[in-house]
């Protein structure tokens, strides 16, 4: 089992000391003894300790920036929602493929804002905008929100922020099985709760750091007796030797464990494994002996947003996948709806 993410080294932006959340969180890190240091803003955050590179890398992941959100213009997030609500960047898993490989640059230390109520008058905002209709938000666009909850409950308060808001729900996604403080929130069946899920091979070779497969199922179960809508992004699918087997386990893995209850609203996601070239190069850097296959030669190319393109799979490898995963849904959770593939 994973333990619960505990900062080895924790900074704090002398404006997060003027909310509540920021006093308490410092409080609660001297209480466990964790070295604090003030640092001007995120940016400031250098030399960490490390001999090498390789060493500084690991380090910033176990590194907690305290810090307040200055932008609150909030980006689009398609197509699981209309906008990604800020809360936390960065990520304490070390998934060899993930896109924060390269979005967070030299600065892979997670950040946790504690200006959530601004953040709630922002998204309350771009609800009255879209009113009647209503606003999804995406709260892990740029960070596993649940990985670092467990020390802020930020997203607890906005779990039972949108159970009482009229036109706005939540959504989030993560790969920690560390959800027992959310189970008694109020979400008034508002917040869809999704787990990232993936086969066996994958989560053991490309996703250190994170909870085990099977946690993760626990983690849902439990997720899905608490009453919240429950869904399952299988992501990245990744064809190595035997992955129709593999994803056929997890699907009857998740059909034996989830109540009968959780399968009559339950989403799948699915997002096939794909790479951009400044990823590769980072990714090749950070996890030297990865096994994760990133030959451009076997790839398609696939113009991107801002001219950045990607790499994915050839147009028959996307059908088989399509075709095989559809397939397990629909055998094993009919009532289910399949969200996208992309």
């Amino acid at each position: 089992m994973v333990k619960p993410f505990v900062p080895e080294l924790v900074y704090i932006e002398p404006g997060a000391l003027k909310y509540p959340l920021g006093k308490e969180l410092k409080e609660k890190f001297e209480d466990m003894g964790i070295e604090i240091r003030e640092t001007t803003s995120h940016n400031q955050v250098r030399n960490l300790p490390g001999e090498n590179d390789f060493q500084k890398y690991r380090m910033a992941k176990s590194t907690l920036v305290v810090g307040v959100r200055k932008t609150l213009k909030f980006d689009t997030s398609k197509p699981s929602a209309e906008y990604a609500i800020p809360f936390a960047t960065g990520c304490m898993g070390h998934c060899h493929y993930c896109y924060l490989q390269t979005t967070m640059g030299s600065k892979p230390y997670i950040r946790t804002y504690v200006n959530v109520e601004e953040v709630f008058e922002a998204a309350e905002a771009y609800m009255k905008e879209r009113a009647p209709e209503e606003t999804r938000f995406e709260a892990s666009c740029t960070s596993d929100i649940v990985g670092v909850d467990h020390l802020t409950h930020t997203l607890k308060r906005a779990i039972e922020y949108f159970g009482q808001s009229e036109h706005g729900r939540l959504r989030f996604v993560t790969k920690f099985a560390h959800v027992d403080h959310l189970l008694d929130a109020k979400h008034n069946g508002r917040t869809r709760f999704r787990f990232s899920m993936n086969a066996d091979y994958v989560i053991k070779y490309l996703e250190p750091g994170t909870s085990r497969l099977d946690d993760r199922i626990e983690a849902a179960v439990k997720v899905a007796e608490a009453g919240y809508p429950l869904g399952f992004i299988i992501a990245p699918i990744y064809l190595y030797e035997d992955w129709k087997e593999g994803y056929r386990i997890l699907f009857e893995k998740l059909y034996d464990k989830l109540p009968e209850k959780a399968t009559k609203d339950l989403t799948f996601e699915l997002i096939q494994h794909r790479f951009t070239k400044p990823a590769k190069r980072v990714i090749q850097k950070n996890y030297p002996m990865t096994k994760l296959e990133m030959d451009e030669e076997k790839r398609k190319y696939k113009w991107g947003r801002y001219g950045i393109g990607k790499y994915v799979y050839q147009k028959d490898e996307q059908k088989e996948m399509q075709e095989v995963l559809g397939g397990y849904i629909e055998q094993y959770f009919p009532e289910a709806r399949l969200e996208y593939f992309t």
